[in-house]
């Protein structure tokens, strides 16, 4: 059994709270070394994510940790599902964790205007694909899988959500925090990934839309903008998850993943909430109910 877990700030938090424990909030000069390296240590390292589930699963395969930014979860599910695939792992336990709500991590986001300023009204503060959008909302959270053989699966009856076809993943080598005009690095990571499926763009019915609620990445995401809206033109989109958990950073790929195989389980098309001014630019196959609604397969 394998273990792969993605996240994108990983220990900030646990490093800050536990260094301020072990020092008395920074006024001792010197730590007990005693407490400080079962303890400290474990807190400073992001391989004790994985770490730390190996150990409560008793996996002895492959054990890693992928920190990727935004995509974390969506990484390591498909690194993990990669392991399988090759047969390095029967088994691997993968998802995402992130809890980056602390004064550093707001701190960062609103440097760079990636955060909305809409404080004062949580409720519709996140609206993805409308014309007033202005940001995220930072959340936290964590969704974790077990990826198994498809046939190992059916042979113990496991109850089974869905079958990952296929992955890809690219860089647009291009900014920190910007993305490419043309959004070639997305349809090319879809292209491979549809590639791999051997599937072609046709047959895609449903897109779970990362739906920041940023202007730049909702108008790459959707048509008439995106290069990668031509690689699947019949897919219709919605993007729940960020909604209605917050941008959890790492762990949003994974909830996203999560948000997709049940949609599937329950024959439903997720809402996109706060979309009551469509930007043209963004929204052209989003859907635009505020409620799930009933899963509709073209014929």
């Amino acid at each position: 059994m394998g273990v792969t877990v993605g996240s994108a700030v990983g220990a900030t938090m646990s490093l800050d709270e536990e260094y301020r424990v072990v020092s008395d909030g920074g006024r001792l000069d010197t730590v007990d070394h005693t407490y400080a390296v079962p303890h400290l240590y474990n807190h400073m390292v992001p391989s004790s994510f994985a770490t730390e589930v190996a150990w409560a699963v008793g996996a002895e395969g492959p054990s890693t940790v992928v920190s990727t930014g935004c995509t974390s979860g969506l990484d390591a599910v498909g690194y993990a599902a990669e392991l399988v695939r090759e047969g390095s792992a029967d088994v691997v336990i993968a998802g995402s964790s992130d809890a980056p709500i602390s004064p550093i991590t707001m701190a960062c986001f609103d440097a760079i205007k990636a955060t909305t300023p809409r404080f004062d009204d949580p409720e519709h503060a996140s609206r993805p694909f409308d014309a007033t959008r202005d940001g995220f909302v930072l959340g936290e959270g964590t969704a974790v899988f077990v990826l198994e053989e498809l046939e190992s699966a059916k042979k113990r009856g496991a109850h089974i959500y869905a079958e990952i076809a296929g992955y890809a993943t690219r860089s647009n080598a291009y900014h920190m925090t910007g993305l490419r005009p043309d959004g070639l690095e997305m349809s090319e990571a879809i292209r491979l990934a549809l590639e791999e499926a051997r599937l072609n763009g046709d047959a895609v019915d449903y897109i779970n839309a990362h739906g920041s609620g940023t202007k730049q990445n909702d108008r790459h995401e959707t048509p008439p903008s995106s290069a990668a809206s031509a690689t699947t033109p019949g897919a219709s989109r919605s993007a729940p998850s960020s909604r209605w958990s917050g941008h959890s950073l790492g762990a949003i790929g994974s909830i996203e993943i999560a948000a997709s195989a049940l949609a599937m389980e329950y024959d439903v098309v997720p809402p996109t909430a706060n979309l009551h001014r469509p930007d043209p630019s963004a929204t052209s196959t989003t859907s635009r109910s505020p409620r799930a609604t009933r899963w509709s397969t073209p014929s």
